[in-house]
């Protein structure tokens, strides 16, 4: 009888391991899920935000800017005349340095 009592002892021990195992391993799925939520919902405020901020005084011109939409980006329609060093608004590269005054400062 001895036997019969330490076998079921240690079947039981090992069921409450499993579920203890289980239990863990359902809170951490969870947690997993809404870290990479939050992640999501913080990248896209981000964007919002990044949308929404004004130029620096300096820019640089990145790969695909061009005057227009770097002054409707930045608020600036009068680029070519406040940077006399470009003298063709066509010939914008990447690189470029541009002084950036928003018409709610001028």
């Amino acid at each position: 009888m001895v036997g019969v009592c330490s076998s079921t002892a240690m079947a039981e021990r090992i069921s409450c391991y499993t579920a203890l195992f289980l239990a863990v391993m359902l809170v951490l799925s969870c947690c997993e899920s809404s870290e990479s939520e939050f992640a999501a919902r913080s990248t896209v405020l981000m964007k919002k935000i990044m949308i929404n901020k004004p130029c620096d005084e300096i820019y640089v011109v990145h790969e695909g800017d061009t005057l227009q939409s770097i002054g409707e980006k930045c608020g600036d329609p009068y680029i070519v005349e406040d940077n006399p060093h470009i003298h063709d608004p066509d010939d914008v590269f990447p690189g470029l340095v541009i002084k950036i005054t928003p018409l709610k400062n001028r």
